[in-house]
């Protein structure tokens, strides 16, 4: 089975969220224009990543009575475009939650909230944000898929628990600011990110699609360097690190099958061993 994947390197207006909505059904005209059958948006693209005092003016509640990304719904059903699209989620209680939505054919399928909220350096997230405290994943018409946002990337579990909850497929939304050299054209901290998708790539035995945004907010730039990686470790397309673009690659979904018979890494895995030294271990916290 094939799939075509597309990422769009995307620059969105910060703060709004409805010219925001607009672009992105252009875009998925655009993707069902060149075959494409799914679209991953990269973080917050729906208001922009510098929201911080914006944030209650941005965020939108998700609930069958008041539903904001009708637009995006309608957009995944006339072009036939699957699509991962970040925003600010608000709930009942106004909590704020960096979030992704898988949309499909009109329906929500699944809603991710960032797990790990970047708070030092340059970033200043749990000021503004809650964080989300489940890892799932889902179903989808091509088969089971994971989403992560940015920083739940640079932590093991969340990857290794989609692994291990039947994701073939994680998908990876940023908003990178690009940072330090490399001895390469790509950015220090995009190269280190490619690295890291590669090593899970490899240990899970699973695709890994990761899209970052380009352009300018409050003195930051936003690299790009989008990539997807195959699951023995390979990239198999990579974005450049300014303009807006919408890559394009085709997978093979059985690839899967065939490194997995080969490395049977997940047939041997253990969670059982893992859950009970986590247990010895934080009923030893602190000691």
């Amino acid at each position: 089975m094939k799939l075509t994947l597309g990422l769009a390197q995307f620059y969105p207006e910060l703060g709004n969220v409805p010219a925001n909505l607009i672009r992105h059904g252009e875009w998925l005209q655009r993707a069902a224009a060149e075959a494409i059958e799914v679209v991953l948006f990269p973080e917050l693209s729906l208001c922009g990543y510098q929201v911080q005092d914006l944030v209650a003016e941005v965020a939108l509640p998700i609930q069958e009575s008041e539903q904001p990304l009708q637009p995006m719904l309608e957009s995944t059903h006339s072009t036939g475009v699957d699509a991962l699209v970040g925003f600010v989620l608000r709930d009942q209680r106004q909590r704020y939650y960096p979030a992704a939505a898988y949309c499909s054919a009109g329906k929500m399928l699944h809603i991710h909230r960032k797990l790990y909220l970047a708070t030092y350096s340059m970033f200043d997230e749990a000021r503004f944000f809650a964080a989300g405290d489940q890892i799932r994943a889902f179903d989808t018409r091509f088969g089971r898929f994971g989403a992560l946002i940015c920083e739940d990337f640079w932590h093991a579990s969340p990857p290794y628990a989609l692994w291990l909850d039947g994701a073939d497929i994680i998908l990876l939304q940023s908003a990178s600011p690009s940072r330090g050299i490399s001895e390469d054209p790509q950015f220090a901290n995009a190269r280190w990110i490619e690295r890291v998708a590669q090593a899970y790539a490899s240990l899970f035995t699973c695709f890994v699609a990761h899209v970052n945004r380009v352009g300018y907010e409050d003195g930051k730039h936003f690299g790009g360097g989008s990539f997807v990686v195959d699951p023995e470790g390979n990239v198999l397309v990579r974005g450049g690190d300014s303009a807006e673009e919408l890559l394009k690659v085709t997978i093979d979904l059985d690839q899967i099958q065939r490194t997995r018979a080969r490395l049977p890494l997940l047939r041997d895995e253990r969670p059982e061993l893992l859950l009970a030294e986590l247990k010895r271990l934080l009923a030893h916290e602190g000691e």
